[in-house]
């Protein structure tokens, strides 16, 4: 408790630091000019050259032409103010007004975003697309405003798999006894105990140094991963594609509601304008790092992977976190009705 305070006093801090440099502007749209514009500010976990970061760039840079210069997107990447938890406390607290972060890491807040880190929700990326642009979707993502936050858009991360130091995994009998990281996510962690593995949750930016030193055996996410340094330590990528993790892109309720309804359509028409095309630039950046891992850096991935043992091994989950959370049940239906 007393280190999360302390992430949100300093990361107040520093944006106060900031904000004495620079014009922070108004605080609301309304009253927004371009030579007084409303600042907001969004902290992310990842680099701005990489595809997500772009794609968050990109919706900074829609909005402040949308609105004519009257709104400004200001943008704090690489963990900047601290990890994807971490930032979600600030905004909950007024600290922050925007993020991106792992769509199961709102189940804090809303129980219903536990649905997306269930695994084998998805039969393939056409389904999951198509149920992640249905209306009833965005209905959902901007039905959060009493729970501290409304999401704009989705970000695609792809199928997640397992990869590992030195031994390949094709059945789940192979993660028997294996430490992996997992995000700090009870789904997550309850998939891999299922498995048979033991889950080790902790942040993205100390993974390489966990597998470096033995902490960890393996991780698991999408194959980017490889070419971020995880791939220079594990020579496995399992492509058991056991979850389609979507990433989220939330504003905070106070600085939503801050907004016209005119400047919040802007948001929302950058937001998906990004994510279209994301998709596009997402499949690009799929293609060359594995590529990548495979020729540069001697990642052997593993294809004849048993996903029917998989999915037989986690085929209660879906079940236990509806019975568990209703909220799960009702997403569990959106994404029933749209496939």
């Amino acid at each position: 408790m007393k280190k999360r305070v302390l992430s949100i006093l300093l990361s107040g801090m520093m944006l106060l630091g900031l904000s004495a440099c620079s014009d922070y502007g108004v605080t609301n749209s309304a009253d927004a000019t371009a030579e007084n514009p409303m600042v907001i500010t969004l902290a992310h976990n990842l680099s701005d050259t990489h595809v997500t970061g772009i794609a968050i760039q990109e919706f900074a840079d829609k909005v402040k032409e949308l609105s004519d210069g009257r709104i400004e997107i200001r943008i704090f990447p690489n963990g900047t103010l601290g990890s994807e938890t971490e930032v979600m406390e600030q905004l909950m607290a007024g600290v922050v007004d925007m993020t991106k972060v792992s769509a199961p890491g709102m189940a804090t807040y809303n129980a219903g975003y536990h649905t997306f880190g269930l695994p084998y929700l998805f039969e393939n990326e056409e389904q999951f697309y198509k149920v992640m642009d249905s209306q009833d979707m965005q209905d959902f993502f901007l039905s959060s405003e009493d729970d501290g936050f409304v999401t704009l858009t989705y970000y695609t991360s792809g199928a997640r798999s397992f990869y590992t130091v030195d031994k390949p995994i094709r059945t789940p009998e192979d993660l028997k006894g294996l430490k992996l990281r997992v995000q700090d996510m009870k789904s997550q962690t309850d998939m891999v105990k299922m498995l048979g593995g033991t889950p080790v949750a902790m942040a993205l930016g100390d993974v390489y140094t966990a597998l470096e030193t033995g902490i960890i055996d393996g991780s698991e996410n999408n194959e980017t991963a490889m070419v971020l340094g995880h791939g220079e330590v594990c020579k496995y990528y399992s492509v058991d594609q056991h979850s389609m993790i979507p990433d989220v892109m939330v504003i905070s309720t106070s600085t939503w509601n801050s907004l016209t309804p005119e400047d919040q359509q802007i948001l929302l028409q950058a937001a998906k304008e990004s994510t279209a095309d994301h998709i596009v630039a997402w499949d690009k950046e799929i293609d060359e790092a594995i590529e990548t891992a495979k020729n540069e850096l001697g990642v052997t991935f593993i294809e004849d992977v048993d996903k029917e043992a998989f999915q037989e091994a986690t085929a209660s989950m879906v079940d236990d976190y509806c019975a568990q959370y209703p909220e799960v049940q009702e997403v569990v239906d959106i994404i029933e009705a749209n496939k």
